[in-house]
């Protein structure tokens, strides 16, 4: 089966003014990077959270890899989100065995690998490092598992240019081929590179979900500069 999430009227109402995500039917493949794109306010958060499981869809419904979102399909989704969930005063080699007995599908020996490369101490706690390598770590945690589905809330946010190139690196190298990765992010220019496509999302409404290649091949702009084009005042 090729298509890996299914979302189908999808809407989060928070109030009977305030629609989040408003009837938002789309089908992903799997095997692509998708970026999950759209000014401030328009919903990506809360539709990343429906995907997770962690909101309930007031209306429609969302499947990932044939399955109802639920207890299930955690299992097959590796999420990072906006915030660390992480205890700061845990060390790395503690929250390495955390993901290990909670996560089936984790690889310590990736993860650690991926420290080593960076010249990470796992005995180290999580609070001493600096806030390039606290993302870093995270993403590390996301990537070493063999997930179906990798959802990314802003991974590169607030990290200096260094930090962002090794983190898209990471993406690319390490997540399962059969995959697919969602990346929601304002910086749209840092990782335009690796984007197979893109989903735009305005006021909570589904703007338009293309290619990359048919983005250039149409309109001959870069993402970044057709998504400003797009949501322009």
């Amino acid at each position: 089966m090729s298509e890996l999430v299914e979302l189908v009227g999808v809407t989060k109402a928070y109030d009977a003014k305030n629609l989040a995500v408003n009837n938002i039917t789309l089908t992903l493949p799997r095997g692509k990077i998708i970026g999950l794109l759209g000014p401030n306010g328009s919903g990506k958060t809360t539709l990343i959270k429906m995907m997770n499981g962690l909101l309930t869809p007031s209306q429609g419904s969302i499947r990932i890899n044939g399955q109802y979102v639920g207890t299930e399909t955690k299992a097959h989704v590796a999420y990072l989100p906006d915030r660390t969930y992480l205890s700061g005063g845990k060390k790395i080699s503690q929250i390495l065995d955390f993901f290990c007995d909670f996560y089936a599908d984790f690889s310590k020996e990736k993860a650690m690998d991926m420290l080593h490369s960076l010249n990470i101490d796992p005995s180290a706690r999580l609070k001493t490092l600096s806030k390039g390598n606290k993302e870093k770590v995270q993403l590390i945690l996301v990537m070493s598992r063999s997930a179906d589905l990798y959802v990314l809330d802003e991974p590169i946010a607030g990290v200096d240019p260094a930090a962002r190139d090794y983190i898209l690196r990471t993406i690319i190298n390490n997540y399962n081929q059969n995959a697919t990765v969602i990346i929601s992010t304002h910086l749209i220019g840092d990782i335009e590179q690796v984007l197979d496509e893109v989903i735009f999302m305005r006021y909570g409404h589904l703007v338009l979900y293309t290619s990359v290649d048919n983005i250039r091949e149409q309109h001959g702009k870069s993402v970044d500069a057709y998504f400003r084009e797009v949501f322009a005042c």
